[in-house]
């Protein structure tokens, strides 16, 4: 038989069911990619604490795997619970071996036309709600010198979108954090990976998606594009969630997992354009630029 090179994802990826064993904290967790993470962990027989503002919903997942699935409250924008959640969560099992902060939303609008009222409740969930269970789960990371943590982007914090904006600006936001925390933490044996994927058939477009109540029709053209493909693609989006989170398990298995994970053939492809169109832009001004040091 004649030997086979293994594939570059081969390769790269770790064993999922190393996991069997480990501890995973997971906020969001009663829909979308949160859900299928937990049942997916469970079925490896790693032991999640699957955070959900409503845990009544994780019930069922929680009955078909008892001793690996522990259901919490948890409400990111309300530091109590997530002292509160941290709290049991560390009292059961002893230790965190991986956080995946993945509770987030988006508002879909033009900059305009998004409300202060609409904007600053999806900044609280998606910036300062990972922030929050972010730092109350750093002490114990610090102290064990081992684990990973994994913050949910999405292609649009890596590329601006009219109608998205202030979606963008909140994941922007993470991909900043997530890169300055890597550099902190990997001295201390913690690895940081931010996800980035494109459009995956869960309920973004759905239930976790939102239109701003103030439509402009000047802006039909950009953002109301936006608004258009919310209202028309969910269900229809080209990624499979399972696949999705089966290879974000297989990169925290890697002996040196990513710090950033494009996930999908459209977001990667978007990345990919985006990438050669920086690189031809600083070339255009590079000589602009670099004038302005002194002499």
């Amino acid at each position: 038989m004649a030997f086979e090179e293994p594939s570059p994802k081969a390769a790269l990826a770790g064993d999922p069911t190393s996991q069997s064993g480990k501890n995973w904290f997971i906020t969001g967790a009663s829909t979308g990619f949160g859900f299928l993470l937990t049942e997916y962990l469970a079925t490896l027989g790693a032991k999640v604490i699957a955070t959900a503002r409503k845990p009544e919903s994780l019930a069922g997942l929680a009955a078909k795997y008892p001793g690996n699935v522990f259901p919490e409250a948890l409400d990111v924008t309300k530091p109590g619970q997530i002292e509160a959640a941290v709290s049991s969560a560390l009292a059961k099992l002893g230790y965190i071996d991986v956080l995946v902060n993945n509770a987030g939303y988006g508002v879909n609008g033009a900059i305009e036309e998004v409300s202060e009222d609409e904007l600053r409740p999806m900044f609280e969930t998606n910036v300062f709600g990972l922030l929050g269970v972010t730092k109350a789960l750093l002490p114990q990371f610090r102290a064990r010198r081992s684990g990973s943590i994994v913050n949910l982007s999405s292609i649009g914090g890596l590329i601006g979108s009219p109608g998205w904006g202030y979606y963008n600006a909140t994941k922007f936001a993470v991909e900043g954090l997530s890169q300055a925390l890597a550099g902190e933490m990997a001295p201390l044996g913690v690895n940081v990976t931010v996800v980035e994927p494109g459009p995956f058939r869960t309920d973004f477009l759905g239930r976790s998606g939102q239109e701003a109540a103030v439509e402009i029709d000047d802006y039909r053209a950009t953002a109301g594009k936006a608004r258009e493909y919310l209202r028309t693609q969910s269900g229809l989006q080209p990624g499979d969630p399972q696949k999705a989170i089966e290879a974000i398990v297989a990169a925290v298995s890697a002996p040196h997992p990513p710090k950033h994970l494009v996930l999908g053939k459209i977001a990667i492809q978007r990345w990919k354009n985006q990438l050669t169109a920086l690189g031809t832009e600083l070339e255009q001004w590079e000589a602009f630029g670099a004038a302005t040091d002194f002499e």
